[in-house]
């Protein structure tokens, strides 16, 4: 099985929702996370805070560096994400549609490299 990233993109430039709205995404989010551990599919997930609450440690000339703030300046930041692994492209990508329907926000599909590392 391959494994893929379904990266929850979130729009911090717009309204946050209401307590009531948000609390349905989570629920409906929730349902759709207990699918894919009945249907085997299930890996992780995991929501992340803001992009404020980020730190970005970059190499260059020998040393690093420590900057406080997102590593892409944009409005557009990952809000969280699942880990799965289905048989194709075609599966992950039904995956992703219910969890765009869940949350609301676009959902990016990424695919693992296949290689072993190590």
């Amino acid at each position: 099985m391959k494994k893929y990233l379904l990266a929850v993109q979130f729009d911090e430039s717009a309204p946050w929702p209401q307590e009531e709205e948000l609390q349905a995404q989570m629920a409906r989010t929730d349902e759709v996370t207990a699918e894919m551990r009945q249907a085997g599919s299930w890996v992780f997930v995991g929501g992340l805070l803001a992009s404020h609450a980020t730190t970005v440690v970059r190499p260059g000339n020998g040393t690093t560096t420590v900057t406080d703030g997102p590593f892409a300046e944009t409005k557009e930041q990952l809000g969280g994400f699942w880990v799965i692994q289905c048989d194709d492209l075609d599966q992950a990508l039904a995956w992703a549609e219910k969890c765009a329907l869940a949350c609301g926000s676009p959902i990016e599909v990424r695919p693992f490299v296949d290689a072993q590392w190590g």
